[in-house]
């Protein structure tokens, strides 16, 4: 399991841009983890799957209501991180209002989540090898914080205000 200290796995994620601009263009856009997290201070949180009931009521909003306070606490971007496609991350970013304010990507095969050694097994369920969710502060492509949750359906060591008192120091 990537710990504090590592650097980000070496993989591409995705992402779904519904408008054009500085070289994206219209639907999936690659991003490249090592270069898009270069010289930025990130808030990094995963989750194990979109439009689902923690996620979405509670893990996602936690940071839309901390994102002006990481900002002014340093943090450059926050990045949300789920194993499904990038069509459906954006679908979930539109439904949550998250444009502009947390970036939707996707890790389509698990890539992300099975570098960092962070994957939920949720054939159980019915929805295959997903991510585990957590939440880190990441530095200039190296993680600074780590905070896994122990129980997939809770919100409570990975949530915005957390990560937030970690960036505050």
């Amino acid at each position: 399991m990537i710990k504090v200290g590592d650097s980000l796995p070496a993989v591409t994620l995705s992402e779904y841009s519904e408008v054009e601009g500085n070289g994206c263009s219209i639907g999936p856009n690659p991003v490249d983890v090592v270069k898009s997290a270069t010289g930025k201070t990130i808030a990094l949180f995963a989750v194990p799957g979109a439009f689902t009931p923690t996620c979405s009521n509670r893990h996602v909003p936690s940071f839309l209501e901390n994102r002006d306070a990481l900002k002014a606490a340093g943090v450059d971007e926050i990045w949300c991180v789920a194993v499904n496609d990038p069509f459906v991350m954006g679908a979930w970013g539109r439904e949550l209002k998250t444009a502009g304010k947390i970036r939707m990507l996707a890790d389509g095969n698990g890539d992300f989540a099975k570098a960092a050694g962070l994957t939920l097994d949720a054939s159980g369920l019915g929805l295959g090898l997903r991510s585990q969710r957590y939440s880190m502060l990441v530095k200039d492509g190296k993680v600074v914080t780590l905070n896994v949750e122990g129980d997939p359906t809770k919100a409570e060591v990975s949530d915005g205000a957390t990560l937030l008192a970690q960036a505050r120091g």
